[in-house]
């Protein structure tokens, strides 16, 4: 079972949207992302949101790319809410999940399911990245994937293509 947890995209600023919701550079990230992840097969279950404008956009741009049957809102992803009882939920779901929200409790979430606690937080999450962590008989970091990455891949794709004249 299989874990992705994703910080929302880059939302616009309160003064311009008060219900801060994703701008330009945001969608775009958080769609090359999903596209990345479709590329590397990634499927998933389902995915939870919270109810904040920005988490909602994010998530419906991964179930579209990602053909995932079932994304839905869910109470206490928000912000500063607890972890409470959500490790315990995903463990028993059995299904590779997707949880799109927002820092810190991204943050405390990861680091609750790898050492127990959520006061450990020592992983960072980016607007539109994705941390994969894998359950087997404990939790483990599979791997982690920032917007700024992908940019240089495709810049750099796109500089071979041009060198070899496609």
């Amino acid at each position: 079972m299989k874990v992705y947890l994703v910080q929302h995209g880059l939302s616009l600023p309160e003064e311009m949207d008060p219900e801060k919701a994703l701008s330009p550079e945001g969608n775009k990230q958080s769609r090359n992302m999903a596209e990345f992840l479709r590329e590397k097969n990634i499927r998933v279950d389902s995915i939870w949101h919270s109810p904040k404008k920005r988490a909602v956009q994010t998530a419906h741009i991964m179930a579209e790319i990602l053909a995932c049957p079932e994304a839905q809102e869910r109470k206490g992803l928000n912000p500063l809410d607890p972890v409470g009882n959500l490790p315990g939920e995903i463990k028993s779901l059995n299904k590779d999940l997707m949880v799109v929200g927002h820092l810190p409790f991204l943050q405390k979430l990861a680091s609750f399911l790898l050492s127990g606690t959520e006061d450990n937080q020592f992983i960072s999450i980016r607007n539109s990245g994705v941390i994969c962590l894998e359950y087997t008989d404990s939790w483990k970091l599979l791997w982690t994937v920032v917007p700024e990455l992908l940019e240089k891949e495709r810049e750099q794709t796109e500089f071979d293509s041009s060198k070899f004249g496609c």
